[in-house]
């Protein structure tokens, strides 16, 4: 237990797992472990498994306010406010003075647009705690939810009087006077909310659009500068910061920061026309071209891309295409603008996808910092870059790559007698992963080959022979034992499977032998598994063979053969997980990937990550 502990404390979040997994065996009774493991699953952004393990902790010990508390930020990152708000609820109960909660839970309301709900809680936050200036403005959060502008004034005004440095009541200031256009007012309330919180971006976006609307353009480039030295990826800093570099000619630059919006956001077609504007102005007109045609495939009614284009279209010799473009033009009968380059005082909000305000400057619609949700619980999360596919089969051979992480070296019975029948001269192991091996060992397995011919070994014939990745005469071995010997191992069909899928990939085939292949292996597989129920592996490749052929129902039933006959198996959880993402079930990937983390595949949490965050999009 304390070597989890530790090992949370350092961060190394996947090791702690395997402690306290360790400790859950030993004493299943227990309920400190469950949450321990939950919270280790939580700073690697597994919610669904870090909500499960705090139901299992509050099973065993229901009067613990910690355990109700992780479970409502579990909730509340899945988006599931209801429930965070029961879980808020109960943890209040046992410990009324965890101001965290209260906070957590008056954002629930207001996701869930129970406005009254909220209004009660921060009455009592209030009362509990009559000083603090943030509740004030939560209660103008409020307010402005229910279109109540000048109590929401009066709210920030009043968490002002009772702390003059608070930098998001500030903040908050400054949002009100922007749209009563009172810009200079607005810049001195951004002066006071930067001064308490200088590490906020947003805060600096803000006041460049303050400074920009008092023509302060040297202010509100200096502004963005910031934000981005702050925050490299901020995209509204890079996009505004490209709308005023283009303004002043700097035309270069303002191409580089549309090129990085586009990196973050390929299908931002607002940002892509943009581009191709300074394309054109700086002589690049087949990439200006390119840029707005792809405009226009996307928005075919957006006839100032179609009157931009037969101007380059000119520039380049092209009076046909010009002459085809200002037709289309003039028969929509609409009122065209003139393409040039002018930057508005107007703006629009990130998520606003608009074409035809491709000149406006961004306002940061992003959750602002009074929004987040508060924690005690502090971690970072291990961001390795994972891709989305299946780890590869399992095969018959003599070395393994040992597993940091997991559970258990792969095994069967049925391997352990069939190296004993076949009296090999080395172990033979079930591998996950196959180890890379140098020329010492490859001159050894062929001198071998010699050794096994004359003496008739032809089970270690054929592994020698796949060894030294001569997989025609491995397979003309295997075909001859299968097609001669009568009632032969299953374990040969399933070598057989195994080489002929490494013979394809170093000899790819076309796509008609390569079915016929794929169909031959799957045969050789379902024997093996039919004839050994202790031996999931066959089950499991079987499963990747029909990912291969896009058979994704098949593969999911194949990999959940191979858990039943072991479900201590995580690499079954992580390719099932992989084919539900592919086959769109994204919560039933998830979950398969929680599991695989638990039993040690780290590289679970990283797709955790991503495809919970692709998920809410």
């Amino acid at each position: 237990m304390l070597m989890g502990r530790n090992a949370l404390y350092y961060e190394d979040y996947v090791l702690a797992i395997q402690r306290f997994n360790s400790v859950i065996t030993a004493k299943p009774y227990l309920s400190d472990p469950y949450f321990y493991r939950g919270l280790a699953k939580f700073y690697l952004e597994d919610y669904a498994g870090a909500e499960a393990d705090c139901s299992l902790a509050l099973d065993r010990r229901p009067y613990n306010a910690q355990y109700y508390t992780l479970r409502g930020l579990c909730r509340v990152n899945m988006e599931r406010y209801d429930q965070a708000v029961e879980d808020y609820r109960a943890s209040l109960e046992q410990n009324p003075m965890e101001r965290n909660n209260w906070h957590n839970m008056v954002l629930c309301y207001m996701e869930l647009e129970k406005y009254e709900q909220a209004d009660s809680a921060l009455d009592s936050m209030m009362t509990l705690w009559p000083r603090e200036s943030s509740q004030c403005t939560m209660k103008a959060q409020v307010s402005l939810a229910r279109k109540d502008t000048l109590l929401a004034e009066e709210w920030v005004d009043s968490a002002l009087v009772l702390d003059n440095y608070d930098g998001g009541a500030w903040s908050m200031k400054s949002a009100m006077l922007m749209k009563r256009e009172e810009y200079a007012d607005a810049e001195m309330a951004l002066d006071m909310a930067i001064m308490q919180k200088p590490r906020i971006p947003g805060l600096y976006v803000n006041r460049a659009l303050a400074r920009f609307q008092q023509n302060n353009i040297r202010g509100a480039m200096s502004d963005y500068d910031q934000a981005i030295e702050i925050d490299a990826g901020n995209y509204v800093a890079h996009y505004n910061r490209a709308l005023l570099r283009a303004q002043v000619g700097d035309d270069n630059r303002a191409i580089d920061d549309f090129g990085f919006v586009l990196q973050v956001e390929p299908d931002n077609m607002i940002a892509l026309y943009n581009r191709a504007i300074l394309l054109d102005r700086t002589g690049d007109y087949r990439g200006a071209i390119r840029d707005i045609s792809t405009v226009i495939e996307s928005y075919p009614q957006f006839w100032v891309g179609y009157r931009q284009r037969a101007s380059i279209l000119r520039k380049i010799g092209d009076v046909y295409g010009a002459e085809r473009d200002e037709y289309r033009v003039l028969k929509a009968e609409m009122e065209v603008r003139t393409g040039t380059y002018k930057v508005q005082k107007t703006t629009r909000k990130k998520s606003e996808r608009n074409i035809e305000d491709y000149n406006k400057l961004v306002v940061d619609d992003e959750q602002s910092d009074l929004d987040k949700y508060a924690t005690e619980f502090r971690g970072r999360v291990q961001n390795r870059q994972t891709e989305l596919k299946c780890l590869p089969m399992y095969v018959l051979g003599f070395y393994a790559k040992e597993h940091p992480t997991r559970r258990y070296m792969p095994y069967s019975k049925s391997v352990e007698e069939f190296s004993e029948e076949n009296k090999l001269e080395q172990n033979l192991l079930v591998c996950s992963e196959e180890v890379a091996l140098d020329s010492t060992h490859m001159e050894f397995h062929q001198k071998r080959i010699v050794q096994d011919i004359v003496m008739g070994q032809n089970c270690q014939l054929v592994l020698d022979y796949y060894i030294v990745r001569d997989f025609e005469s491995s397979m003309s071995v295997l075909d001859s034992l299968v097609v001669s010997v009568p009632g032969i191992n299953p374990l040969y069909h399933f070598m057989r499977a195994q080489v002929r899928t490494s013979q394809i990939e170093a000899q790819p085939v076309n796509e008609n032998e390569l079915r016929l292949c794929y169909f031959e292996i799957i045969q050789d597989l379902k024997f093996c598994a039919n004839s050994l129920p202790d031996f999931p592996y066959a089950s499991f490749n079987m499963g990747n063979i029909y990912v291969k052929l896009k058979d994704y129902p098949s593969a999911i039933n194949s990999y959940t053969e191979a858990l039943e006959r072991d479900p201590e198996m995580p690499e079954a959880y992580f390719n099932r997980g992989v084919v539900h993402i592919l086959n769109n079930d994204t919560d039933k990937g998830l979950a398969d990937f929680s599991k695989a983390g638990e039993m040690g595949l780290y590289q679970s949490y990283n797709l955790i990550k991503k495809h919970s965050a692709n998920n809410k999009r």
